[in-house]
């Protein structure tokens, strides 16, 4: 998982704008829930290049930001944000004391974990009293074309594993039913769950494949091992996927995300 995410942080880092403008929904939903206060520290576990730290960082007295890859703080490092503590750190085991820390937050963290609930129980841990929790997962694959315009497409033609529902995976938590059971047998008591609409702008075809290619290095592996004819094939049907989501002036592309609020 970190040589995936160490792969994977080039092109986050990259493509940084688009994706900052993409999930702000999510992020403006994550601070409203996790009520930031002046005093706290506020925890953000696989913080990726740092989006939600640095929407934080203003409004709190201390932010830790960590992430499992190295190169993934580097980026979040690099853009310079003051009361930031970057760290590399697994949210299966969170190296803070008991109770240190007021909040935690996590966008799209704790269903790429291999065992959730190691990483639900060590966020309890780690807060203090009356700490609160706010993360977000994404809803079901149907839900989110933005992301699955391809995946089926390498799946139909063999060159790749279907997803296993039992692991780490981009929709791994998007029951909330599962998020709940997960969640209370954490310790946490006060729970809610709400949607959280995304779209996804792209000017043209170039623009989402670059994009697209460089968030999932996974992806982008497969892709670039097909021969040239083999890759076009896969591009034109990836491209029909989308084809419905296409107007004059480029792609509007759904996504629900799930914002999970507990204490």
């Amino acid at each position: 998982m970190r040589r995936r995410w160490d792969a994977a942080a080039v092109g986050w880092e990259a493509e940084q704008e688009t994706v900052t403008a993409f999930t702000a929904p999510v992020a403006d939903a994550l601070i409203v829930a996790l009520e930031p206060q002046p005093a706290d520290t506020v925890l953000d576990l696989a913080a990726g290049t740092g989006d939600v730290t640095e929407a934080l960082a203003g409004r709190v007295a201390r932010v830790i930001s960590t992430d499992l890859s190295p190169v993934m703080v580097d980026a979040a490092r690099r853009r310079g944000v003051a009361g930031v503590e970057h760290r590399v750190m697994d949210m299966q085991a969170i190296d803070l004391p008991d109770a240190s820390v007021d909040a935690v937050v996590s966008r799209f963290g704790y269903m790429l974990v291999a065992e959730p609930e190691r990483a639900f129980s060590e966020t309890r841990r780690v807060l203090r009293p009356g700490g609160r929790l706010a993360f977000a997962t994404w809803a079901p694959a149907k839900q989110n074309p933005w992301a699955t315009a391809y995946g089926p497409v390498l799946i139909e033609r063999g060159l790749m594993e279907p997803p296993n529902p039992d692991e780490p995976g981009q929709f791994s938590l998007s029951d909330p039913d599962r998020i709940e059971a997960l969640v209370r047998a954490a310790g946490f008591d006060e729970l809610s769950i709400i949607e959280v609409p995304v779209v996804f702008r792209a000017a043209g075809w170039a623009e989402y494949r670059r994009v697209v290619s460089a968030l999932a290095a996974v992806m982008r592996e497969v892709l670039e091992r097909l021969d040239a004819k083999e890759r076009a094939e896969v591009d034109e049907r990836a491209k029909a996927r989308l084809q419905p989501f296409r107007s004059d002036n480029g792609y509007a592309l759904p996504g629900l995300a799930l914002v999970t609020t507990a204490r």
